[in-house]
């Protein structure tokens, strides 16, 4: 397959250096219009659970709203894929943005109103949600350069946990003064930023950076061939790397069972256990610092093995379930917790940039489409499946394969050869090599 003879830049790279990455001003607008989608994103169920609080919504109607925001998003990230790799990934992120933008003063005219149009509303936002997704993550392998990557990735990621640690409280202030209608109108202008302040990135295939180990970089399909046959380009094209199916196939266990087991068995044992929701609110308090402390560390980090080394992170969340196994001090609920804060980020940000690098330019979106498919659409399975099996089988048994799946999938996954270091090089390849991103 075709190679590169040396690194490659992307838009971007001339104007970085060695200059910090959020003084890229490429790179920040992307970072801001990421960081507002995510914020969008998450406080979305926040403020329509605030609309539970004040009665102007249901409980049970709040479950149908957030089914139906995931219905849509599951349904836009594989179309977001093919069209990203097809057309401008600028364009898509705009349009998203635009979607998730017009949805949510809909679901605000909607509120005590018609339950059956917020529903509609819900799935649109949710589609454009997943439609960012995919599209966020080819973009950003236009826009840094490939020596930078690992770096943006961690920004990327600090941004979504520092959101997710403040703004529980920023949203209970902000309800103070504004009614939950207004707070949603207040999320479609996130929705906004985020379509708008991207700048346009590099056209796939047109310039290098993603080091295509798999696949032949800048080799357009065919024109003219159907959304079916695209998207099959794109599973192809991650089949072609065993490192990436061995750690999607790991990543999705984890959350199916891991992110399961902290969805519901955590609030079951604070209240049962501990009696108390001081235990729910502290680990996932902790959670979320351990991840900014994991996101920090691995923007300088570079591990000999890294594909190994974030596979072992991806690990970590097994102390989470294992935690709530056996009558423990909270204490050690939260530092587990804690733990597997650091770990899922040390999985993150190098499976992020390894996907950047070595997945061909113009199949990037579909293969990430591919991994929040995945990953986020087995989720819900999992959920609905751990509450009957608690009451079945009893928690600590549930727990305990939970924790076992958690350990034993990464495992598996280290086996395959190139998981070593999520990359077709070789492993005695030049430190510098790879840290450049430079294809044989």
């Amino acid at each position: 397959m075709p190679t590169s003879p040396a690194p490659t830049t992307t838009r971007g790279a001339g104007s970085g250096g060695r200059r910090p990455i959020l003084l890229d001003v490429a790179f920040l607008r992307l970072w801001t219009g990421a960081t507002a989608s995510g914020l969008a994103t998450w406080a979305l169920p926040f403020v329509l659970g605030l609309a539970v609080l004040d009665r102007t919504l249901g409980a049970t109607d709040l479950g149908l709203l957030l089914a139906a925001r995931t219905i849509g998003f599951l349904a836009a990230v594989p179309v977001a894929g093919v069209l990203a790799d097809r057309h401008s990934r600028r364009k898509v992120v705009l349009w998203a943005g635009l979607a998730s933008g017009a949805a949510t003063p809909v679901l605000a005219a909607g509120l005590g109103r018609s339950v059956p149009l917020m529903a509609a509303a819900a799935a649109v936002a949710g589609a454009g949600q997943g439609a960012c997704r995919p599209a966020y993550q080819a973009l950003t392998a236009e826009v840094v350069d490939a020596g930078r990557r690992q770096q943006a990735n961690a920004a990327m990621t600090l941004a979504v946990r520092v959101t997710t640690l403040v703004g529980p409280s920023l949203a209970a202030l902000l309800a103070v003064f504004l009614d939950t209608a207004a707070l949603l109108v207040g999320i479609g202008l996130l929705w906004l930023v985020a379509a708008f302040v991207p700048g346009r990135g590099a056209r796939p295939g047109v310039t290098g950076g993603a080091g295509g180990a798999g696949g032949a970089v800048g080799a357009k399909d065919a024109p003219g061939t159907s959304f079916l046959a695209d998207f099959g380009e794109g599973v192809r094209e991650a089949r072609r790397h065993p490192w990436f199916i061995a750690g999607l196939g790991a990543l999705t266990a984890v959350i199916a069972t891991g992110y399961s087991a902290t969805g519901v068995a955590l609030p079951l044992v604070s209240r049962d256990e501990y009696g108390t929701e001081v235990v729910l609110a502290g680990a996932m308090t902790a959670y979320t610092a351990g991840a900014l402390a994991g996101a920090l560390l691995i923007a300088r980090w570079r591990p000999r093995s890294p594909g190994r080394a974030a596979l072992a992170g991806l690990a970590a969340y097994g102390f989470a379930p294992l935690s709530l196994v056996l009558p423990v001090h909270p204490a050690v609920v939260m530092a587990a917790y804690a733990v597997a804060g650091v770990g899922i980020e040390l999985f993150n940000v190098p499976w992020f940039t390894a996907a950047q690098r070595e997945v061909a330019p113009d199949r990037l979106a579909r293969v990430s489409s591919l991994d929040f498919l995945l990953s986020y659409g087995l989720a819900p399975l999992g959920l609905a499946l751990i509450a009957p099996a608690i009451e079945a089988f009893g928690a600590a048994p549930v727990l305990v394969a939970c924790a076992f799946t958690c350990f034993a999938a990464p495992a598996a996954a280290a086996l395959v050869p190139s998981s070593r270091g999520f990359s077709h090089r070789p492993a005695a390849e030049p430190a510098e090599a790879r840290a450049t991103g430079a294809t044989r």
